[in-house]
């Protein structure tokens, strides 16, 4: 017995060995910290730091942020002295995109460009879509350029290269202009009373929800809802107006009693306000929702993981994934999702759908950790004119991580060539 534990000990030596040097999951971000190592970068985490922001995006665990250098961002040092704080906290959020983009990403970008929220936009303070960044990509320099959702938009900006990149968590890249939302009042005021509390209104303003919204205000659970904002928060799934048209002829929602209604739509809504970051690394993936407080523990549960790069929400018969951010300002969180959420203990055990997560709110087609264009990609490189300095520190990054790679592989042989013997 003795022979055969000491057989085993190298083994799990190396194992040992390759668990100590994995990386450890993030679960918050320090923005300074990571703006820290560059200098032509200290305008901006200057204004970020004075700004209210940072708390909200250190506990933040996917988030993409456009940095603005020293060189650019002095063309707009008028506005930023002239603006309210509260004003120049907006624009600051309207830098921050509320998902991890990478450079795989940015480089398959479709030509007609990609709507991306930002942190302004979730405040309710944004006209429409407006807060909402498209990022598009020319398919014959590479150029990837920002600008409003508004066509011909007289702010926009272009990526200059990547500076930052802690894979499916946060990417931090450099653009050549301070960006404006169309429409912004430069002179409001953030202590104006939030339009996110409305939460009909809400959804009205996101275009896609119509049904949805007509259901909510029918049924009178909305109020319930809003009262519910004042204690742990709410987080609500709302399904697209497609995704009620796209329901298959043996489910039909208007057929049930008033009761059933309430409780389909409560089945939609966690008691306790998960921005989507906290939902992509959700520890319990089994969620009660404020149906089970009235039906019961136990039931009308939701479970809710990480599946193929988007947030995927299963209630035992459906299989749906979160599209987009409609609101997210706590203590509320609205998330667009790909189907009507059916409980099982209304609408039976038979899988209904089995639609896969597809429009993810974070892309990660593969884990990038370089600039390097990857075997199957075409078309010339993303475009990224970097100012001085900036590429000592992606090359850095890479060979920090092909160290890593070299030593994981080169313990993988050890186990293998020892097993063999």
């Amino acid at each position: 017995m003795g022979t055969r534990i000491s057989h085993f000990t190298p083994i799990l030596f190396l194992y040992f060995l390759l668990l100590s040097s994995s990386p450890s999951p993030i679960l918050a971000l320090n923005i300074s910290s990571l703006l820290s190592p560059f200098p032509d970068l200290s305008h901006f985490a200057a204004l970020l730091s004075a700004s209210s922001i940072l708390s909200d995006l250190n506990h933040r665990t996917s988030l993409t942020l456009l940095a603005v250098p020293n060189s650019y961002l002095d063309a707009s040092s008028d506005l930023t002295r002239r603006i309210p704080p509260s004003s120049l906290a907006d624009l600051l959020r309207y830098h921050v995109l509320l998902q991890y983009l990478s450079p795989y990403d940015l480089r398959h970008i479709s030509p007609s460009g990609k709507l991306v929220t930002t942190l302004f936009q979730t405040t309710g303070r944004a006209t429409s879509d407006f807060g909402s960044l498209n990022i598009t990509r020319n398919p014959l320099d590479g150029i990837v350029s920002l600008h409003s959702p508004v066509p011909f938009s007289s702010s926009n900006a272009t990526v200059l290269t990547l500076l930052k990149n802690l894979p499916y968590n946060v990417s931090i890249f450099a653009v050549n202009a301070l960006l404006v939302p169309y429409g912004f009042d430069l002179m409001a005021s953030e202590t104006r009373p939030p339009l996110g509390l409305n939460i009909t209104r809400a959804l009205i303003d996101g275009h896609n929800f119509n049904v949805a919204a007509s259901m909510l205000s029918a049924s009178g659970v909305v109020e319930e809802f809003e009262a519910d904002e004042g204690g742990a928060g709410i987080t609500l799934f709302v399904p697209t107006d497609t995704a009620f048209s796209d329901l298959p002829g043996t489910v039909s929602l208007q057929s049930l009693s008033a009761d059933k209604k309430a409780v389909v739509l409560k089945f939609h809504v966690l008691h306790s306000y998960y921005p989507l970051g906290s939902l992509e690394s959700i520890v319990n993936p089994v969620q009660p929702t404020l149906a089970t407080e009235d039906m019961g523990a136990g039931s009308f549960t939701l479970n809710i993981s990480r599946v193929n790069g988007s947030v995927g929400i299963n209630t035992g018969i459906v299989q749906a994934s979160v599209t987009q951010t409609v609101i997210d300002q706590n203590p509320v969180a609205i998330f667009g999702v790909s189907e009507v959420l059916l409980p099982r203990e209304i609408f039976g055990n038979s899988p209904m759908m089995t639609t896969q997560p597809g429009n993810e709110i974070v892309s990660s087609a593969q884990p990038p950790d370089s600039m390097a264009m990857s075997p199957e990609s075409t078309g010339p490189p993303l475009h990224l004119s970097s100012p001085p300095g900036y590429g000592e520190e992606i090359r850095s990054v890479a060979v920090a991580n092909s160290g890593l790679n070299f030593f994981i592989a080169l313990c993988s042989c050890c186990i293998a060539l020892y097993l063999i013997q």
